[in-house]
């Protein structure tokens, strides 16, 4: 190997060579690929090693560095996508080590394409292993006692359930984690400082906030009438809220599913606006006129919604907008990600970082008609200097190889600690970072930094109890061995050495 790994890096490949199947829970950037190394370069020898990755970049990403740190060639490393035909991925799977995407791999299981006989299986951005995904099919067909299955992420979720079932898929018991506070990883983090802007509401959002406001509590009180108090403050409960009002056997069904209907549309255009401003209110006001739900219809034909169809007419960015610009422009000369939760905003932003002379350029999905082609040019052509700043949808929160970027700007805080770490993880990779969110007051935004916080201080006090847990465990059956192995040793001893020979002591 070309690289050599620190100390916590070291042990956490012991503890795994010791334990068994692993959740791995690292900062991005400390190197969680390297501890996958380390094992692939053991387990090539009991058989095949698949990594898997969410992404193709990712997968290409990850191939370099296979092949590049453990020195091995093309007849050992084979990267399969599904771009590449079924028969030619039957010969491809005879490598040493595949790395491949989730659902190519659970295709070709189904098929028979892919013999379940592999030495290591190793989960990257673990997080992913809920539900429905890829991952978990993929772990119910390889998992065996000879196979080592491996997750890693940097932030697996802040609530024990959501953490259990990540485990549960991955059939892991063993927790290694580490956070920057920590003695043996502290030496190898770099600085970023963290700097929230806040923001007040222009006082014509305010007015146009004012009637979305009113229009909400009229139709919270009418669902409220039918049975259903809908917890407005809440995103997460009032989705549930659904559920319970489809469950009921009565006809108030349908009226209260119209109700809460109106009240969604009500409550994504206030976060829009909260958030974002009025060209993205502005693009779903057309795409409700645009519905035949009798929810939107309902909701068309209220004054109110007149009212703020006028409001938005007028051309006016958020708050925030100004902000940014005068953040990036301070940045001058600097690599920077700005993170924007909404795709139909990024356009917008970036249209206002050119018109203030700043390069700029943006990052999107496959949903928005960009190729993965498309996407590793725009990468190369930020890590050439080409432009300064990347404007990014959530596709730019994982797998990123862009160690050289300076800050990271929030359009907006999100409430997912999943989400907020991997975005913070995008700086003070290999040189000190900056993280600047920005948050309009009295908000959304507020509710949403808070909440995603709190999360990632629960999320590693649960780490931190299970690691700590296991431990206990692990050395309370260790010392039950050893005194039981010293309990043996002493009944079989000789109370006093034979006649003409001298008892050994061991110095």
């Amino acid at each position: 190997m070309k690289v050599i790994p620190r100390a916590y890096q070291l042990a956490i490949y012991n503890s795994i060579n010791q334990n068994g199947n692993t959740l791995v829970v690292l900062p991005t950037g400390l190197g969680k690929t390297l501890i996958a190394l380390m094992l692939i370069k053991d387990r090539m020898k009991l058989g095949r090693c698949l990594f898997l990755t969410p992404t193709k970049p990712l997968a290409k990403q990850h191939q370099q560095s296979v092949m590049g740190t453990l020195e091995l060639c093309d007849k050992n490393v084979s990267l399969v996508t599904g771009e590449v035909a079924p028969a030619k991925r039957k010969a491809m799977y005879q490598t040493d080590v595949v790395i491949s995407t989730p659902q190519t791999i659970r295709n070709d299981l189904d098929n028979g394409v892919l013999q379940p006989d592999f030495s290591l299986v190793i989960f990257d951005e673990c997080h992913r292993a809920v539900g429905d995904y890829a991952y978990t099919q993929i772990a119910e067909k390889l998992g065996s006692e000879k196979t080592l299955f491996i997750g890693l992420t940097a932030s697996p979720g802040g609530r024990h359930d959501r953490i259990k079932e990540v485990m549960d898929a991955l059939r892991i018991s063993n927790v290694e984690i580490r956070s920057h506070e920590d003695s043996d990883v502290a030496p190898y983090v770099q600085k970023s400082t963290v700097t929230w802007i806040p923001v007040d509401l222009s006082d014509h959002f305010k007015e146009i906030k004012k009637e979305l406001d009113n229009l909400t509590g009229k139709h919270a009180q009418r669902l409220a009438g039918m049975g259903f108090p809908p917890p407005l403050k809440h995103k997460g409960k009032f989705m549930e809220l659904r559920q319970r009002i489809l469950n009921i056997p009565h006809n108030i069904k349908y009226p209260a599913l119209v109700q809460y209907s109106v009240l969604l549309h009500l409550l994504h255009m206030t976060e829009l606006l909260e958030t974002q401003g009025i060209y993205p209110m502005r693009s779903y006001l057309e795409k409700l006129g645009e519905k035949e739900s009798k929810s939107a219809k309902l909701l068309l034909k209220e004054p109110g919604m007149a009212k703020v169809k006028e409001l938005c007419q007028k051309d006016e960015d958020h708050p925030k907008m100004a902000v940014l610009v005068e953040t990036v422009q301070k940045l001058a000369g600097k690599k920077v990600i700005v993170f924007v939760q909404y795709r139909a905003q990024i356009a917008r932003i970036v249209s206002v970082l050119e018109g203030n002379r700043i390069s700029a350029k943006q990052f999107v999905g496959k949903k928005d008609g960009v190729t993965r082609k498309m996407q590793e040019e725009t990468i190369a052509d930020f890590r050439a200097g080409k432009f300064d700043v990347m404007v990014a949808s959530s596709i730019g929160e994982e797998g990123l190889d862009i160690p050289a970027v300076d800050a990271v700007v929030f359009y907006e805080p999100v409430p997912s600690e999943i989400r907020s770490i991997q975005r913070r993880g995008r700086a003070a990779r290999l040189k000190e970072g900056e993280v600047i969110v920005l948050m309009t007051k009295g908000t959304r935004d507020e509710y949403h930094y808070y909440a995603s916080n709190n999360r990632e201080k629960r999320m590693k006090r649960i780490l931190s109890g299970m690691q700590k847990s296991k431990k206990a465990t692990y050395e309370s059956a260790d010392s039950l061995a050893k005194e039981q192995q010293a309990k043996k040793q002493k009944s079989s001893e000789p109370s006093s050495p034979p006649a003409g020979q001298t008892k050994m002591t061991d110095f």
